[in-house]
């Protein structure tokens, strides 16, 4: 129960605002309207068209957009003898799930205080029957788990993220102590040689600081090579393998819509698709005389679709496939991979522009 009051605020943080809570917005006052003319139900039109634009906030503020709703929906019985719109009961029914998946558990506990709250006084003043407080319970709560299983799910994804970044990590400390520090025991080495021969054999002095010159470029090497490896590829990297090449058939890439602002994740793993798509290709489409690479982004996502012309015979999915689909599930999208109807393969995936 402590752990519960203390969980802090749902990581990764929720968007600020997207296109769909504008589009809810959009087509709940309408109907609010609608159905305040079809009931003559001037007053309830105007509670709801209040509560309706809770909906923009309730990621932010979720228990203060929870009490201005549930509160509205308590006090309009009273004033108006009537009770709450049905069109109302959307906006209520998204605020408990934007409390549990995104709120404190602070915020949960009074949330829950609340709701159970606006059920009691509904029973008590006759408002609601016996049944009614049970089917809210259920549906209120229910929806409340929905929104701890999302938010526990998108912390999995993050916490499995976490471990691959991690595992890279030592992937690349390891690979830098087995080079560079190769590299600079050698010089040590060169340069205790060097001291030693410098009075007696000064020719023998210099080839070690040749020797030294020499290892140190190469560790030089070794080191940005590590950097190149750390920084994290981007939507540049996409462009860059477009054109010819001496291992394959080359790449076409087509690129709309604005790709330029994609968030680094996604552009990373959009990078990484795209590659192990075209290394699949080269490396499996026999006779093939072109890889085609299409990126489409539109307001809410972005799709990657890769074929080729050449002949699999009968090539079934591996593990390269495998990791594709499991990257791009990380960040809640899809990737599907086959062979195309006539010939050829194709790979097509779909990105959120903001990873889950």
């Amino acid at each position: 129960m402590w752990a519960a009051w203390n969980e802090p605020r749902a990581t990764p943080p929720p968007p600020v605002r997207v296109w769909r809570d504008w589009a809810l917005a959009g087509l709940l006052l309408p109907a609010v309207v609608v159905e305040g003319v079809v009931r003559s139900a001037p007053a309830g039109v105007l509670f709801a068209v209040a509560v309706v634009p809770l909906v923009w906030w309730r990621r932010q503020r979720p228990l203060l957009m929870l009490a201005l709703g549930f509160g509205a929906c308590t006090v309009e019985p009273f004033l108006t003898g009537s009770p709450s719109l049905l069109s109302m009961a959307v906006v209520l029914l998204l605020l408990p799930y934007a409390l549990f998946r995104w709120g404190s558990g602070r915020e949960v506990v009074a949330g829950s205080v609340i709701l159970a709250g606006r059920l009691a006084i509904g029973w008590g003043f006759r408002q609601m029957t016996a049944a009614d407080v049970v089917a809210g319970l259920i549906i209120l709560f229910g929806i409340g788990a929905l929104g701890l299983a999302m938010r526990f799910a998108a912390r999995a994804r993050l916490r499995e993220r976490q471990h691959l970044r991690m595992l890279e990590r030592e992937r690349l400390a390891r690979d830098l102590h087995d080079t560079v520090a190769h590299h600079v025991s050698a010089m040590a080495i060169r340069a205790q040689a060097g001291q030693a021969t410098a009075e007696t054999d000064p020719a023998s002095a210099v080839e070690a600081l040749r020797l030294i010159e020499s290892e140190a470029s190469k560790a030089l090497a070794s080191m940005r090579s590590m950097v190149r490896v750390l920084r994290e590829p981007g939507i540049g990297d996409v462009r860059a393998l477009a054109g010819p090449s001496t291992v394959g058939p080359p790449v076409e890439l087509r690129l709309d819509g604005d790709v330029d602002d994609l968030s680094p994740a996604v552009a990373a793993t959009l990078f990484r698709l795209t590659q192990e798509s075209v290394t699949n290709a080269r490396r499996h489409a026999r006779n093939a005389t072109r890889i085609e690479v299409r990126v489409t982004a539109d307001e809410t996502s972005v799709r990657l679709e890769v074929s080729d012309d050449g002949e699999h015979g009968g090539l079934s999915p591996g593990y390269g496939v495998s990791g594709m689909i499991e990257r791009a599930g990380l960040l809640g999208g899809t990737c599907q991979a086959g062979p195309n109807p006539d010939r050829g393969w194709s790979v097509s995936a779909t990105l959120p522009r903001v990873a889950a």
